[in-house]
């Protein structure tokens, strides 16, 4: 009697990627191989289906009709099997595993990374997997078990454990305060070197309000513009110019005297949406007990109110 050939949820795996990121040589990046080896992983697959599953060309892969419908079909099978191991992995009593981490970079260099040495004393069986990157993470596409975001949560697919309100601050060094003078209203700004942040959408706005009227934005000469916070950071330290940042980030500074609170009378941000700093994971029917426990503890970690929180 003839077998019937098998397909490995690695596989399976392997064509998901294949069909999100319509290419074979991301992919072979991602995973470590050849963009060859990808290929003939598929041509397999195919084969064993007997269907042709994309077609090839010189820019993209583009799925067929058939690859489309097998899509369906993959994705179920392999959420099932993630299901179940996480269903199972709940069951233990003691975290163990990979247990894998993303995160914002300059959020996570300094309030994750510092705290993870305690979490594995307490949790010797995990392995961590922390990957930090400012791009936008799906977690319903890519293999993560926690995300921790900064930002506006909308997302109904998905769970969050909200750690803070991400404030901001206006604030300069007490070397350019004595240089500059101090800035006691919205328009001596524009008398003043800004160091500015620019994101994807461009340079960040500045808005200024007291709790008696709306958002203003206010145009700012800039000295500096840098898409690396921790240069700006830097910067401003050393007595450059102005900086509009978080809490999170300027909070020490603040209560060291190394950078001094401008326009203290003003709430300030870059953006009229409510940012929170959130830990959000896909919603499911069995959180992990690895997500659970690492949740837990940068909650106790992080206090309420967060520890960073300058008044």
């Amino acid at each position: 009697m003839k077998q019937t050939p098998t397909i490995s949820i690695s596989t399976l795996a392997l064509f998901i990627d294949v069909f999100d990121a319509q290419s074979f040589s991301v992919v072979a990046r991602k995973e470590g191989v050849s963009a060859s080896k990808v290929s003939r992983l598929i041509k397999q697959l195919e084969d064993t289906l007997g269907q042709q599953l994309f077609y090839r060309n010189t820019r993209a892969v583009m799925p067929t009709e058939a690859g489309r419908v097998f899509m369906d079909y993959a994705r179920s099978i392999t959420e099932q099997m993630d299901s179940a191991q996480k269903a199972l992995q709940a069951r233990t009593q003691t975290p163990t595993g990979l247990l894998r981490i993303n995160a914002p970079v300059f959020f996570g260099q300094r309030h994750i990374a510092p705290w993870l040495p305690e979490f594995c004393n307490r949790y010797p069986a995990l392995e961590i997997d922390l990957t930090l990157t400012d791009d936008f993470v799906d977690p319903h596409h890519y293999a993560t078990d926690i995300i921790f975001r900064i930002g506006r949560l909308h997302d109904s697919g998905l769970h969050a454990r909200v750690f803070a309100e991400q404030t901001y601050h206006l604030a300069a060094a007490p070397d350019y305060v004595a240089r500059y003078g101090d800035i006691d209203n919205l328009q001596a700004l524009a008398q003043h070197h800004c160091l500015l942040y620019k994101g994807s959408s461009g340079p960040n706005r500045w808005l200024f309000k007291t709790d008696e009227h709306s958002w203003q934005s206010y145009t700012v000469p800039a000295r500096m513009i840098s898409n690396n916070a921790e240069s700006l950071l830097t910067a401003a330290l050393q007595g450059m110019g102005v900086v509009l940042f978080p809490d999170w980030l300027l909070g020490d500074y603040l209560k060291s005297g190394a950078l001094i609170k401008l326009l203290p009378q003003y709430q300030a941000t870059v953006n009229t949406d409510s940012q929170q700093i959130a830990a959000i994971y896909p919603n499911t029917r069995h959180l992990s007990l690895n997500v659970r426990v690492l949740i837990d503890y940068f909650s106790k970690v992080y206090g309420s109110p967060p520890y960073w929180q300058y008044h």
